[in-house]
């Protein structure tokens, strides 16, 4: 089936599938890893298509389990087998002074933990817009990329306004990674046209709200509590679904979603998915993968959102609902305002 995986290509060359292996499940947030169980289901993805994992180097083990899985790889199935998979990573600093060798020192922890030489795409996060020294640290990252030791240049929840900057400093970006959804469609107020215009793909998280987007919460109760909500991932969405409508207009939206998953023989997710892939700008939906958590792995089902198109009838169904909700670009601002 792997041939089934779309790829897209990035403004550096670096080609990647459409859908991405997330791996902020294994940060700790999400229960309890196992390392070897974790690395072996890497394996997993890789074979059915799926080869391109995002972490972070504050994603607890992430990288250090990216750098075993090579490492296995490069042993079990030669050289070029490790050629096939693409790893991106994030460095998240808390703001501060960004000297070359700040910098510098960063990424090298990133190439020694995930055992390469180059970092396939590097993406960067900061924190507070006041402090101006992310222009610095994206300078020197761009030095550091003319040197061979980053392919990609890419940004984590900027906004459009600070991305026009960027751009405007003659920093060449790949990609953004933004929260988009059926729920969160604020990329495509502002940024999605200025990404198009730029040759900037956006690469999307939270877009099936953390599991909340399925057949499981369809006709539910509303969900409370640490005990129902009992990942970062399903705490996070909830707050999103509170303040795009209510549980209430959520269930109708399911229920959309089940019927135009049933007409093509798919799942809610699957559909969820292809609404966002089919967006303007977008290069690919990252999902999160629970490595080494029995009874979590969905990679069968995520395959299948390759099988279909949405209908014009399908995305009309799924927007009348949408016009309902809350405008949570006028209440929550442009991508990433929610960490700022």
């Amino acid at each position: 089936m792997a041939s089934s995986v779309p790829k897209v290509k990035l403004h550096g060359g670096l080609n990647i599938s459409r859908i991405l292996n997330g791996m902020w499940q294994v940060s700790g947030a999400h229960g309890a890893i196992d390392p070897q169980k974790a690395v072996q289901e890497m394996q997993h993805y890789l074979d059915a298509g799926l080869t391109t994992f995002d972490m972070a180097d504050h994603y607890g083990p992430a990288e250090e389990f990216y750098g075993v899985f090579l490492k296995q790889l490069r042993r079990e199935r030669g050289e070029d087998s490790v050629k096939s998979v693409q790893g991106l990573t994030k460095w998240v600093p808390r703001p501060g002074p960004m000297t070359r060798q700040i910098v510098e020192q960063n990424i090298d922890r990133s190439l020694h933990r995930m055992g390469v030489e180059k970092l396939d795409s590097l993406q960067f996060h900061w924190w507070d817009y006041n402090d101006k020294r992310y222009l610095d640290a994206l300078g020197h990252m761009a030095d550091l990329q003319n040197e061979g030791k980053i392919g990609e240049l890419a940004l984590t929840n900027f906004d459009t306004q600070r991305m026009k900057e960027i751009s405007d400093k003659g920093i060449r970006i790949s990609t953004n990674q933004v929260q988009y959804s059926i729920i969160d469609r604020r990329p495509a107020v502002k940024m999605a046209e200025f990404c198009q215009a730029h040759d900037i793909k956006l690469l999307t998280y939270g877009t099936i709200g953390g599991g909340l987007i399925s057949e499981k919460y369809l006709d539910v109760p509303e969900p409370a509590g640490r005990r129902e909500l009992n990942t970062a991932s399903l705490g996070k969405y909830k707050q999103m679904i509170d303040a795009w409508g209510g549980w209430k207009l959520f269930q109708e939206l399911l229920k959309v979603l089940d019927g135009i998953a049933k007409s093509h023989n798919v799942s809610i997710p699957n559909v969820a998915t292809r609404y966002i892939l089919d967006q303007p700008a977008v290069g690919g939906v990252i999902i999160g993968c629970r490595l080494g958590v029995k009874g979590a792995e969905h990679i069968s089902d995520n395959l299948r959102t390759f099988t279909f198109d949405l209908t014009q009838s399908d995305t009309e169904k799924i927007e009348a609902v949408c016009r309902r909700s809350q405008d949570l670009f006028a209440r929550i601002g442009d991508c990433g305002d929610e960490y700022r």
